[in-house]
């Protein structure tokens, strides 16, 4: 087999490989005579059929699986011959080969970049501290007394924080749209479970009024049929009811799911999940400020097209899947342009490569404890959360990502621990506020290194 490689541009390569007739011929020969021997044909024997009629009848089709097979196996041969990594799937030209002689064939492809980390010694982070007060947990109470009231009705025009029941159609330009009607819809003024003009328009209504409410969507709002436009909705409101709130006493933390302890142990609860949530919103704050600044210190990292523009089609399709279950429509109106994610896309290939490298240069490991401790953390937000880790232990496709989601938290603790870190004093709301607003920027950025890990 001869194999010659040409650097096209950048990090694309084009690889030549020529193979040897008689390896594709003498598999294609050998193919032939077993198949003679089951072949059934009308007016044969079994196993009598003349080579010559099973070669002119098959002969083409065991060709071109022999030419498939040969191709995959001589194309891995020839990258591990000359140690190339490549970034993606090639693009195949086959030259000769398919109706006999040599097979030759050009494999075009982009190769995995030389990585070595820059500014790993120059992290200078600023580890946010916030102390939780007595004032942080009445506000949690107080979230939890609304989260419970109970709602009544009342004759007179709707206030904030009243929820209203309604019934609404929306038309664009007099045609109906996606999602553009609902019955007896509870809207909580103030509560931004509905576009915020949608409820303040709503203030000041009555029950058996009728009202026009105009909304115009988004110029980047995933429909395209809406996108920019200006929606009426033809609203009818058939009640207005006040929020009743519960006493702030050992009902309410029966109510939320306390058995024992009343109101005090429902304070000690509130009191722990929100230092975790601290604890959470420090490492995230630290997690970005190291992925940040090691972004902008290896910033000139060239990137493989092949990995930004499938790590393009994987956050299209996150984001055509969240708006599909936030509006339940299952219909495929969704034009999503692969530049709206083009940035956030490079940036998780640059992290990805990055992690990479400085989990094999610094030789980090699996922490398995931590790898189950996160198993179960994730599980027990389930109803049946044994359930939950036998479908992740079985599968391991899952439970790579969990792993190398654990391995990226474990190199940035490394990174941490080799950082320049202050304190800055913040109070609970101010750390846990930034943290609310970038949770699903998070989510998605969740696992980077696993975008590298068909180039390890």
């Amino acid at each position: 087999m001869q194999v010659s490689v040409e650097t096209t541009s950048g990090l694309e390569r084009k690889m030549r490989v020529q193979v040897p007739a008689d390896r594709v011929d003498g598999e294609v020969e050998s193919r032939l005579r077993n198949l003679a021997r089951q072949v059934r044909l009308d007016g044969f024997r079994p196993g009598k059929v003349p080579f010559k009629v099973v070669r002119q009848r098959y002969g083409g089709q065991v060709r071109q699986e022999v030419l498939n097979e040969v191709l995959q196996q001589t194309y891995g041969e020839a990258l591990e011959q000359e140690k190339l990594n490549p970034a993606g799937a090639p693009a195949v030209d086959l030259k000769q080969g398919m109706d006999g002689g040599d097979l030759e064939y050009e494999a075009t492809f982009e190769v995995m970049p030389e990585v070595e980390v820059q500014g790993t010694d120059a992290l200078k982070l600023e580890r946010p501290v916030a102390e939780v007060t007595d004032e942080d947990i009445s506000r949690v109470l107080e979230d939890l007394r609304k989260q419970q009231a109970k709602y009544n009705t009342v004759e007179r025009p709707a206030q904030e924080r009243d929820r209203v029941l309604v019934d609404f159609k929306g038309t664009i330009d007099g045609e109906d749209f996606p999602g553009n009607e609902g019955e007896d819809q509870p809207v909580t003024i103030g509560s931004n479970t509905m576009p915020r003009e949608f409820e303040q328009a709503l203030v000041g209504v009555s029950a058996g009024e009728e009202k026009d409410i105009d909304y115009t969507f988004a110029d980047d709002f995933p429909t395209e049929s809406v996108r920019g436009k200006t929606a009426i909705f033809k609203t009818q409101v058939k009640a207005v009811e006040e929020p009743e709130l519960p006493e702030l006493d050992d009902d309410l933390a029966v109510a939320v799911g306390i058995a024992e302890g009343g109101l005090e142990a429902l304070r000690q609860l509130i009191r722990q999940n929100l230092e975790n949530e601290a604890s959470k919103a420090t490492q995230a704050q630290l997690k970005e400020q190291v992925t940040e600044q090691l972004g902008t210190a290896n910033a000139e990292l060239t990137l493989p097209k092949a990995l930004v523009d499938g790590e393009i089609k994987a956050l299209q399709q996150q984001m055509k899947q969240r708006i599909q279950q936030q509006t339940g429509q299952e219909d495929d109106d969704f034009d999503l342009p692969g530049e709206l994610f083009e940035e956030q896309a490079r940036r998780r290939v640059r992290l990805g490569l990055l992690m990479n490298r400085l989990i094999s240069k610094n030789e980090i490991k699996l922490d398995q404890d931590k790898a189950r401790a996160r198993l179960q953390e994730m599980a027990a937000n389930y109803p049946n959360p044994q359930e939950v880790i036998q479908y992740y232990t079985q599968n391991r496709q899952l439970m790579q990502s969990l792993e190398v989601s654990v391995l990226e938290d474990q190199v940035i603790d490394w990174l941490i621990e080799q950082a320049e870190t202050t304190d800055k004093s913040l109070s609970l709301d101010e750390l846990l506020k930034p943290r609310q607003s970038k949770q699903a920027d998070d989510a998605e950025d969740e696992s980077t290194a696993d975008t590298q890990k068909s180039g390890d």
